[in-house]
């Protein structure tokens, strides 16, 4: 098989929201998205004192795409006026389709604000295929015990899968645009080697420590973008490192945004700013 090519290597940009350290590693200056994957926020790693506010996402819509929200530490508690509803920890993921519109909250848990910890949490906006943007919203929270994994390197490197395949092991989440995604832990000097399709778009961002990629060094809190050409991934961990990992092929549309909407026109956008003042997409109630 012939190794696929880096074309780039990105570096998350900060972005704190309020007191929340964040890094930004989609879009940024040198790349604005990765089709079908949009938007990356690395938010921690921080440390927070006991009585703290917690996280800052109150009540807020969106439509037209779907978030996947991985809980590195700490916890989140999610609400949507879809009817999901849990506290996710440690470990677990949050999957919510946005489809037609909701409006939903990602707050962190009472415990959480009482008693402090650490917090990581990472969030990406996978896009969704026009002919699903207005399917009805729906939410999965898995706990870390709910997410199969495999394994690669004789044990020294799990890969947690969401959705997709590795292997003989299928992720507890049906794509509804055929995104396999997941993440990977790998203990200093392991290393694996998975094959891509070549037409597929690869979404690859370091978390934790530092790997080799197809010989290229990668440090934390960068995101590699990869040509269409080629099929193998060989990674190797310069030191005990997290990884985000997932392929799609391409959907080829238009992407249009405008804050927590993603259509394919602009009127679509103009449509779905109307739905949420009317109330279409649910009355908050808190």
């Amino acid at each position: 098989m012939k190794t696929k090519k880096i074309k780039q290597v990105h570096e998350a940009v900060s972005a704190p929201i309020d007191d929340l350290v964040t890094y930004r590693a989609l879009p940024t200056s040198a790349v604005e998205y990765i089709d079908p994957f949009l938007f990356l926020n690395h938010h921690g790693p921080q440390t927070y004192d006991p009585n703290n506010k917690g996280l800052p996402f109150g009540p807020h819509p969106h439509r037209g795409f779907e978030t996947l929200t991985f809980i590195l530490e700490g916890d989140i508690l999610h609400q949507d006026t879809g009817g999901g509803k849990s506290v996710i920890n440690k470990g677990g993921v949050q999957w919510m389709t946005a489809g037609s519109g909701l409006i939903h909250a990602e707050v962190s848990s009472d415990t959480f604000k009482r008693e402090g910890g650490p917090l990581e949490i990472l969030q990406l906006w996978l896009n969704l295929p026009a002919r699903y943007k207005m399917v009805p919203p729906s939410y999965v929270g898995l706990q870390q015990h709910e997410i199969p994994s495999a394994t690669e390197d004789e044990g020294r490197v799990q890969i947690n899968v969401i959705s997709g395949r590795w292997g003989d092991t299928e992720g507890p989440i049906k794509s509804l645009g055929g995104i396999m995604m997941s993440s990977v832990d790998m203990q200093a000097a392991s290393s694996f080697t998975v094959q891509v399709p070549a037409a597929h778009n690869v979404f690859f961002y370091v978390v934790r420590g530092k790997v080799t990629v197809n010989g290229r060094s990668v440090d934390k809190l960068h995101l590699v973008e990869f040509e269409n050409e080629g099929e193998d991934i060989n990674v190797e961990a310069t030191e005990a490192a997290v990884l985000l990992f997932g392929h799609a092929l391409p959907f080829n549309e238009p992407v249009v945004s405008h804050g927590p909407f993603v259509m394919n026109t602009e009127q679509e956008i103009r449509e779905a700013f109307r739905d949420y003042q009317l109330g279409k997409m649910g009355d908050w109630n808190d």
